[in-house]
């Protein structure tokens, strides 16, 4: 039995809106790093900062940290959708073919002691 092959006309399948995904994605993860680099720097200061300031740059460093959650909660929900997704898509397919030749693979090597043999 043949197996299909990527020649026999399968090819890839190009989506836009997977790369509009991404690239938003990496505009989301250059938003948090911007925002960790901020409350760094406010940690950094703090020791400078004088008593009567500090109440209120806490409370820009706890903003932050709410930003910087809130970005990481979304893109856990974001993963988490899209292993559900991936999850179901590989539900549908059909390993049978691909199964039947690991289990003729594994056969020939047990009885011929060789890999691929």
């Amino acid at each position: 039995m043949r197996l299909p092959r990527a020649e026999d006309g399968v090819g890839m399948v190009y989506s836009p809106g997977l790369m509009e995904d991404r690239e938003k994605q990496q505009e989301d993860l250059q938003g948090l790093e911007k925002k960790v680099g901020e409350l760094e720097e406010l940690t950094d200061s703090l020791d400078n900062v004088p008593e009567e300031e500090l109440v209120g740059t806490l409370n820009e460093a706890v903003e932050l940290l709410a930003e910087i959650n809130a970005g990481i909660e979304a893109r856990l929900h974001t993963a988490g959708d899209e292993s559900r997704e991936i999850g179901a898509l590989l539900g549908e397919v059909d390993f049978g073919p691909f199964d039947e030749a690991m289990e003729d693979h594994e056969q020939r090597e047990r009885t011929t002691g060789e890999p691929g043999g």
